[in-house]
């Protein structure tokens, strides 16, 4: 199969291909998985949620219209379930049985395995809407002018929320290190 643009996947998709549909799916799945998990810190509900994204995507798929990126798109899907998931869980306490699924790409030993363990732990700490900024900054690399569209704040509010968590994630990884 020759190189296919997301757009011609998206409308194929829309049509009813499955394989476009896979495809689109096998594009954002490690994603939408990975966001998950660093929001809420607990492989098994991440993948909970990133059933319900993709279903919702699925259910929703028509009334995409491109005026959008896809990714960003799917990103409000994902925050909306993770919001979800957050409130019905009234933001209880989680642990993580897999900190190596924390990293985006392919591990690289133990000492990459235990650093991703202390950020990950590191970010559980914050609250949930300075986790989202540091999410959305440096896991999926928004401005903070398209951060502050998606969230509906002021640019602002979005750098003071992103300064103050990496006040606190500097302390926390100093203390994890010398304590």
């Amino acid at each position: 199969m020759f190189f296919t643009s997301e757009k011609q996947l998206i409308k194929r998709a829309q049509q009813g291909s499955e394989k476009a549909w896979l495809s689109l799916c096998q594009q954002h799945q490690s994603r939408v998985f990975n966001q998950c998990l660093r929001l809420v810190g607990n492989s098994q509900d991440a993948a909970d949620i990133c059933q319900e994204v993709f279903v919702s995507v699925f259910r929703n798929l028509h009334s995409f219209n491109g005026s959008a990126k896809f990714s960003t798109w799917v990103f409000t899907i994902t925050h909306a379930r993770i919001v979800d998931h957050m409130r019905k869980h009234q933001l209880q306490s989680v642990t993580t049985d897999e900190p190596q699924a924390f990293s985006d790409g392919p591990g690289s030993g133990l000492q990459q395995q235990q650093s991703n363990a202390e950020i990950h732990n590191a970010l559980r700490e914050l609250p949930f809407e300075q986790r989202l900024i540091v999410e959305l900054k440096f896991f999926q690399q928004y401005t903070f002018a398209e951060i502050a569209d998606q969230l509906d704040l002021s640019i602002n509010t979005v750098k003071a929320r992103l300064y103050s968590a990496l006040g606190k994630l500097k302390g926390q990884l100093e203390v994890d290190h010398h304590g």
